[in-house]
Parts: structure tokens; sequence; C-alpha cells
């Protein structure tokens, strides 16, 4: 590795603003950052002497520096946070679910369709947010649905209808796609959940009032009759609101550190209404204050994806750039928006609604922490290891008889599930519903690569399985001069019951001998479940399936399916549904809700 002469570069470099990408020496980007002044900015790293052991240990590894000059500090702040969200680099302040914002979307077609949106927004039409609340996102959908009755099916589905769907049969769209609704009047109709999304109800009601009266003059009953019940519909949310308060656009984003970890509690508040709220971690917290993490969420969610921009964002630290803030947001905006510290009133009651909730998050993640801990503890004991494993990897196999097998990973380690490790294997190329040639596809070519790139081995892998599983987890890492894994495999019991499972270890022909309600048998159980419902969810992703999942549970008949989808008003919402929500569906029995829900979920049994 070459050094970086840091003397030379710093000497060409432009006192302009812009924003500078350190790169080590794989040409990975290590930390990206924006400066009203490069030169002096850039120079700080190199003639200061800083306590942070974090920025010592960048400067260390730094063997590249490129910038991008701007015409101004706002557009330096604009262009960061967009590189800082692309690249995701090592040393930024990164929070998880810090993309994938869920949008309330409403398309341009002739007949437009309401739907969730995350991600790329490549299709044309109007979103609202994003929000913090993917519940709150869902719940609002279908309560546009069942008021004004827009359509929800993709483009594909709606041009080839020759009949309504279910949709329109339990009254949550007007069957568009077969002209049972002229395209002025659905236009109209959209309109008015364009009003309501945006918190004009009022202007809404007035509107269906009037139509309603003109109805009935025409003594056209029936449409009158529609009207109303739309207008009851939307008097209902307005007297169901999550809080009462007056009239106001606000976001409330607070930091918190405690128990040596940080988190951002975010709380949208939109015409005086909770939308819901959400809470962030960043992926690396013990070198971080409140500030740092604040101004880190400041730009990635309002200068990246948001398009919905409240009149004040109320914080409970101050972030560095306050003013910079403030004058982006308001440019991006279109309107003044103004960031706060000191409130009083409602402002303050929010405020201490969000550090609560904050502070909330922060006790439990600790005292999960400390469970796992212990949990990890206590398999070094059961296992007789000579130190507590730091990764733990465990592998599960899914398939639809015997059709589209994968293979999925999980890696846990002492902090919790670590997902940027998992893994899908879509297995070729082996005999249908052959298990043990597709657990050894899936061990060989994770660990060849785990090898081959010389990545971190776990401490301890397990297998969901028995005995033969275990053989093929042997073979391959012993073909592969593995010697360092310690091999388990869980296996079902007689009964096939949670709780009865049995433990089989590398040479031993018998069940190991564990306590079922230690906390290793736990953890162990905890991986093979979270290895499960991964390799679920790949295995009906890779098969298209969710829609006709209902027809494969047992038990579930014609007749029950369209009890269910009625009561819930689709799949959508039986999949959202608990097992006493189903319980209170007519003809659901207790035990066939429970099977209803375990299968939809991927749940073993």
């Amino acid at each position: 590795m070459t050094k970086f002469d840091s003397q030379v570069f710093l000497r060409s470099l432009t006192h302009r603003p812009g924003v500078y990408l350190m790169f080590d020496q794989h040409q990975k980007i290590l930390y990206i950052g924006k400066a009203k002044d490069l030169k002096k900015r850039v120079s700080s790293y190199f003639t200061r002497i800083t306590e942070d052991a974090k920025t010592r240990a960048l400067v260390q590894l730094i063997a590249n520096i490129e910038t991008i000059v701007t015409q101004t500090e706002n557009e330096a702040l604009i262009l960061e946070n967009q590189l800082i969200k692309q690249y995701q680099p090592r040393y930024n302040v990164s929070l998880k679910d810090d993309k994938g914002y869920p949008f309330i979307f409403l398309s341009s077609h002739d007949f437009p369709r309401i739907a969730i949106q995350r991600g790329p927004q490549k299709e044309e039409g109007v979103r609202y947010g994003p929000f913090s609340s993917v519940a709150a996102v869902f719940e609002t959908i279908e309560l546009v649905k069942k008021v004004f009755r827009l359509r929800s099916c993709k483009d594909s589905f709606f041009a080839s209808r020759t009949r309504p769907c279910l949709q329109y049969q339990i009254h949550r769209c007007t069957a568009p796609c077969v002209n049972y609704i002229s395209k002025e009047e659905y236009a109209a109709t959209v309109q008015h959940a364009k009003l309501f999304l945006e918190g004009k109800s009022e202007e809404v009601v007035e509107a269906l009032m009037q139509r309603m009266e003109r109805a009935s003059d025409r003594l056209d009953y029936e449409a009158a009759m529609q009207y109303r019940d739309q207008i009851r519909s939307i008097r209902q949310v307005q007297s169901k609101q999550f809080v009462s308060t007056r009239k106001g656009n606000v976001d409330i984003v607070v930091a918190l550190k405690k128990y040596g970890f940080v988190c951002i509690s975010l709380m949208m508040i939109r015409q005086g209404k909770l939308l819901g709220y959400k809470v962030f971690t960043p992926n690396d917290s013990e070198n971080l204050n409140e500030s740092d993490v604040l101004t880190a969420f400041l730009g990635q969610y309002y200068l990246c994806d948001c398009t919905d921009f409240p009149a004040y964002i109320i914080l409970n630290h101050d972030v560095q750039d306050r003013a910079l803030f403030e004058s982006v947001l308001t440019d991006k905006a279109s309107k003044k928006v103004r960031l706060q510290l000191r409130v009083k009133g409602q402002k303050a009651k929010w405020l201490h609604m969000a550090l609560n909730n904050a502070f909330e998050t922060l006790q439990r993640r600790a005292l999960v922490k400390s469970r796992l801990h212990d949990r990890f503890i206590d398999l070094q004991n059961k296992l007789r290891l000579p130190e507590m494993p730091k990764l733990i990897e465990c592998f599960d196999i899914s398939h639809m008889h015997g059709e589209e097998t994968v293979a999925s990973c999980v890696a846990f380690g002492v902090e919790g599930p670590i997902k940027s490790a998992y893994r899908i294997f879509n297995i070729t190329g082996i005999t249908p519903g052959d298990d043990y040639a597709a657990m050894k596809q899936a061990l060989s070519r994770h660990f060849k690569k785990a090898l081959k790139e010389k990545l971190s081995l776990p401490d301890v892998l397990i297998v969901d399985g028995g005995k033969g599983q275990l053989k093929q987890a042997e073979e391959v890492l012993r073909e592969l001069g593995v010697e360092s894994v310690f091999v388990l495999g869980i296996a079902k019991g007689p009964s096939r019951k949670p709780g009865v499972e049995s433990i089989f270890l590398s040479s031993h022909s018998v069940p190991f001998d564990i306590n079922v309600y230690s906390p290793a048998f736990h953890l162990i159980q905890q991986l093979r479940d979270e290895a499960h419902r991964f390799a679920i969810t790949a295995h009906r992703k890779r098969k298209g399936k969710i829609k006709s999942l209902l027809e494969e549970v047992p038990g579930v008949g014609v007749e029950k399916r369209k009890v269910l989808l009625k009561h819930f008003g689709g799949m959508q919402g039986v999949m959202s549904a608990g097992i006493l929500d189903l319980q209170n569906v007519p003809g659901i029995s207790s035990g066939l809700a429970k099977a209803i829900y375990e299968y939809l979920h991927g749940i073993k049994t």
C-alpha cells in the first residue's frame, strides 16, 4: 500500500465549496463529506490532533481523496447526502431503514390506481409521503378504497378484465375495468381522494353534500345514498383521530443515547393527526453523539426521499449547519421550513412523546442484547467451546413440492442478526425434493466464496435437519479443509412440536442432551426460525404465489376463502390479520385461525 501524501494533495485543493470522497487502497469509499471551503475542511483531518478514535482510524486508511466542486454550499449539502445514500460508506453515519420509505401513490392512468410504493419511483403519478409507518399507509389506502372505491390493481390486470373482480363485490372498487363508471365520474372521485389525502376532508364533504342534493333533486336516490355513505365514512374518520390537537404539519425528530446505543425517533403530524412513528438506529453507535446522528438523519431523510415537507421540524439537539439545512429545505419545499429546538405547549407534548418512544426502544434493545449475550455464553458452555462464539450461521431449505428450491443463510452475532450477511441460494441441477443435495450445494457455494474472498467463517454452523443434513455439512467442510467450524443440526421430534426438537452434533450418533428451557437451546431455535422465515419469504417471492396462498392452506376451501377475503377486504388484509382477528371471521375456528396464520407467515409447527 502506497501511503497517501496529504501535503501534495492539499496544495492543489481549492477553497471553493464542494464534496470530498475518501477512498481506501481498494478504491472503496470510506467517507463522504461536504465543505464550505474544501481546502480548510480536508486539511483539518491531517493538521489537527483529534481524540476521536473513529476519525483517527479513518485517516490511517485513506489511500486517495477525490473532490466534487459545487457552486454553493447548499448544492454541496444536497450532493453529499445523495452520495451517502447511494454508496453508504463505512465511516458515515448509516441509519437502518434509511431507504424504502413508503409512499401513497396515485398513477397517471386514465383510471388512476392507488397503491403503496417503495424504492425507485419510475411510474408517473402523484405521491404522498414519505410516511414513517407502513401500517399507517396500508390503513389509509384501505380507507380510501372503502370511501372512494378507487382501483388498486395493476394495469396489466386492469386491461385483461372482462367482468368485475372481488374488490367490486365487496364495495372497494367501482369496476372501471368493465366501464361500470365513466371516465369523468371516476376523475371526480380521484379528485376527492386527493383532497382527502391532503387533509382537506371538509372540502370533500362539502362537494359530496352538493352532489347528494343534486342526485336527490333528480330522484336518483341510489346515487344519493352512495354519497351519504361516503360522507358518513369521512365523518367517522374525522372522529377517530390518533391524537386530538389543533391543526398543524410538524415532524418531531429526536436523538437519544443510552445503554451504549443511539436511536432516532421520528413522529409525523399532519393536519393535527399522528400518522405514526418510527425508530431508526445507526449501524455504529459507539463513537456517535446525538447531534451527529441528527445531522446525518436530516440529510438522508429530507434531502433524498422526502416530498412532503412540514412547516416545522422539532429537534431535541442542535445540528451542524442548522441555518444551511433550513435554507436548503426551504428551497426544496418551496415554502418556509424551520428547525426548532425550544418549543412549548402542544409541540412540547409531541417532543416528550417522541423522547419516550426512543427511550422505550433503547431499553428494549439493551434488554435483548443482554439476553442474547447470556444465550451466547450458555451455548459456549453447553458445547464446551474454548471461547464465546462471535458469529453463528444457520442454513435452511425451502421448496414447494420439490419445485423452486431455495436455501437460506442467516447470521447472528452477540449484537443480534447481521442482515448484511443474510444470503439466499437458488438451487439448481438436483433431483426435485432432494433436501440433502440442496443443503450440500448451498453450503459448498457459501464456504467456497468465503474462503476465496477471505470472509469471516462462523464459529458455529447450524443446519435445519437431522443426521442426514449434518452429514452434508461435515462433508463440505472436510472437502474444503475447514476445521475451525463447530457444526450441529436441529431436527423436529416425533410430534413435530416446537420445544421438543433434537440437537445433533458432529460425530455423535444420538441426540445431544440439552435442556429445552436453557438459553442455548432458545438461541438455536431462534436462528432456525429466522432461517426458515427468510427461506419461506424468498421462496414465495420467487414463486410469486402470494395471491394464491389461501388456496394452499389445509382446511380452507372455496367458501371459507370467500368469507376471509370479504371480511378483510382482500388478501392484503388477511395477511395483516392476527390469530384473534381470524377467529372473529364467521366459520373460522380458533384452531383453523392458528393454522391459517402459521401457514401464511411461514411458522413451523
